[in-house]
This record gives C-alpha cells, sequence and structure tokens, in this order.
C-alpha cells in the first residue's frame, strides 16, 4: 500500500490492482480498529471516486462510537461502520458521465446526498430530501478510508491553491454560513455565540466580517482565548455573561449543543432578536418558556446543514474571511485514530480539531495510548479484520 494521492493512483484502480484498502471502523459501541476493507465498486456512470486526504473528526463520531447517536438508535445505521464525514481529497476515477471533475482534481465532498426528485427536493429543502443519506452517518460508508465514491452532484472543487488544511473544515463550516444567512446577520447586529468548538469559533469569524460586533460565551477557558484570536471583542463563561447583564444581543448563535446553551441564548436576546441554533442538544430544555417567544418577540430559526453553501464557504476559506488554521489541534495518520478518538472523548482543551491524513495510510500504528477514566481504550488492528 502506498500514501500516494492524485491523478497517479487512478491507472491502479482501473486496474482493479488492489483489492482492499485501509479504513477506519467502528466494530461495535467503544471499539475502533483500522481494518483493510473491500475497496468501493468502480464509479458508476454518475459517480466519482476520489483518493481521501483529509479527514476531520468531531462529537458526531464519538456518539456513533459509543452508540448513542440517533442514528443507531433509530436503526438507520448500524455496526459496522466506516466513519468520516468531514473530509477533502483528490479525484482518481470519474464516470463515463461526469462532466465536471477529471482525476487529479482536488475535491470536498458533501454530507447529505440527497435524491433531487422528492417533495422536499423539488422544492430546494435538499437537506430535508426524504431519501437523504449521509456520508460516513447512515445509507452511505464514510471517507475515513484510502478511497470513497460519490455522485458528481455531491462535490465541490477546491478553489486554486487553497490548502487541503483550510479545504477540509467546509462541512462544518457551510452550516454556520447558513445559519448566519438564515438569521440576516448584517452591520449593526451585536451577536453572541454560545460554544468555542469548531463551529462556534467559525461563527464568530464570520459573524465579525458581517455584525457590528461578536462576542462569545463557552465553559472551557483556551476555548475563550481561541475565540478572541478568532475575531470576538470579548469572550465570557455562562456566569460572566448572565452577570454582565441580559437582554443585551440582536442575533444570538446556539453552537454549543447543549440544553442549557439554547435557554442562556434566549436570555441574551433583546426584544426582537433572533436565535439561531446549529448546534444539536441531547437533551430537552425544561427552562424554556415559549410563551416567551411571543412577548419578546423573538425569532428561532434551526439549522440543520447548508448543503447549499459549500461554493461560497470555499471561497471564504480562499479569500481569508474564514481560517481553519488556529482551529486544528493535530493532524495524524489514520493508525492514530483510535487515539485521535480517545483525545476527543478526554474533553480536549484548545483548538478543537483533530485530523486524520490518508495520504499517511501506510504509518504504523502508534503506541497504545491509557485507557481514559471512564472509557475503555480503543484498540488498533491492522490488516485484514478477524
Amino acid at each position: 500500500m502506498t500514501g500516494s494521492t492524485g491523478p497517479a493512483v487512478a491507472p491502479a484502480i482501473a486496474a482493479g490492482a488492489r483489492a482492499t484498502m485501509a479504513a477506519l471502523r467502528f466494530e461495535a459501541p467503544h471499539r475502533v480498529v483500522l481494518a483493510r476493507v473491500p475497496r468501493p465498486a468502480p464509479p458508476g456512470p454518475d459517480e466519482v471516486t476520489v483518493r481521501t486526504s483529509l479527514v476531520g473528526l468531531c462529537g458526531t463520531d464519538l456518539e456513533l462510537l459509543h452508540g448513542t447517536a440517533s442514528y443507531l438508535r433509530d436503526g438507520r445505521a448500524r455496526f459496522p461502520l466506516v466513519p468520516g464525514h468531514e473530509w477533502c481529497g483528490t479525484v482518481a476515477e470519474v464516470g463515463r458521465d461526469v462532466t465536471e471533475f477529471a482525476p487529479g482534481d482536488r475535491v470536498v465532498g458533501h454530507t447529505m446526498v440527497h435524491c433531487g426528485l422528492c417533495r422536499m427536493c423539488r422544492r430546494g429543502h435538499r437537506p430535508l430530501c426524504e431519501r437523504l443519506t449521509e456520508v460516513g452517518l447512515y445509507g452511505r460508508p464514510g471517507a475515513a478510508a484510502e478511497y470513497v465514491v460519490l455522485p458528481e452532484r455531491s462535490l465541490s472543487r477546491i478553489p486554486g491553491r487553497l490548502p487541503d488544511r483550510e479545504a477540509v473544515l467546509t462541512e462544518p463550516a457551510v452550516t454556520v454560513v447558513a445559519g448566519l444567512e438564515r438569521a440576516r446577520c448584517r452591520l449593526g447586529d451585536r451577536v453572541v455565540v454560545l460554544g468555542t468548538g469548531t463551529i462556534g469559533l467559525l461563527a464568530v469569524q464570520l459573524a465579525a466580517r458581517l455584525g457590528e460586533s461578536v462576542e462569545a460565551v463557552g465553559i472551557d477557558p483556551a476555548g475563550r482565548r481561541l475565540a478572541l484570536r478568532c475575531g470576538a471583542r470579548r469572550a465570557l463563561s455562562p456566569e460572566q455573561a448572565c452577570a454582565a447583564g441580559l437582554a443585551r444581543y440582536s442575533l444570538a448563535v446556539e453552537a454549543a449543543g447543549a440544553a442549557e446553551a439554547f435557554a442562556l441564548a434566549l436570555d441574551l436576546l433583546e426584544p426582537g432578536g433572533r436565535l439561531a441554533v446549529i448546534g444539536v442538544a441531547g437533551s430537552p430544555c425544561p427552562a424554556f418558556d415559549p410563551g416567551q417567544l411571543a412577548l419578546r418577540g423573538l425569532e428561532v430559526i434551526g439549522v440543520r446543514h447548508g448543503l447549499d453553501h459549500y461554493d461560497g464557504t470555499l471561497r471564504l476559506f480562499r479569500d481569508g474571511v474564514l481560517a481553519a488554521e488556529p482551529l486544528i489541534a493535530a493532524v495524524l495518520p489514520p493508525s492514530a485514530g483510535p487515539e485521535a478518538l480517545r483525545m476527543l472523548a478526554g474533553g480536549r482543551s484548545g483548538p478543537p480539531k483533530v485530523l486524520l491524513d490518508f495520504g499517511r495510510a501506510d504509518d504504523p500504528p502508534p503506541t497504545p495510548a491509557p485507557t481514559p477514566p471512564g472509557g475503555p481504550a480503543a484498540p488498533v488492528t491492522e490488516g485484514d479484520p478477524p
């Protein structure tokens, strides 16, 4: 197995020289291995085979690994599965009807793959597609592997010389772009972002360009320092935000994915304010008083994804409006995938994003990290799984 990328891999695929590939695989709750899995079949007429470059890991991947993700609970996903929904790579092979891409093109993959035919798709609501599948979440293998195959319509070209380290954060950023667009963020808005993870820090960056000012609220001191670096005028703990006074902001962005953050965001809004809900809370919000929406004239906007914003978001990275580098904690080989997931599960502080570099798929496995309190070790398996 080589770690090569780019158009040179296309002849090997076409010739069927490799029957398997390296992939990170969740075998069962709390068990992740670096396995050998079957390489995807050649692309169909409208499909593209991509040689994966970088893959980002996030909290949703942890939920899958721990068996708590809604996709597992409702039966849309099942073990074993290959994760990876934040990624970029290089086109290796294209189907006969593909016109927009050629081998060697660098691309970002869309997480959501819509059908284009159902009622929601025809109405322009592609993220609500009735036959939706999501790469690395349910219905489609993820990109935490050497190769992944997607329809041509589910790829976006990386512009110019934009580095892969920037492009790989396009997937989380598109939801931020969609959220601030739907919430009509504009000059004159006093914005507060709740949460200093990847989504929150990207929201701070964009709101700093679009609004009058942006402040951040987060529980992690290192995350608050990063928010200042990303353009926040102030970065506060939840207690400090309450002490500073409520009803101060015209726009709030809930990016923490916590019921408590949702309740605080509503309290921080001035009358007539808007709340963009980007984070996905895992529990109900008992403190929510729906009557306040009417009495204070508040607007709550749920943002599922930014499927229509991939190309525009890539341009924002290219033009320096968004920057991925301050958010990246480490770039590791795939063999360190289990270690990377342990890092995330351990409640890391500071830069939130860990990337896997599938151009280094042959690196030897790392020395196993110690088991964190409350969580089992995640073993690494090389070669074909048993």
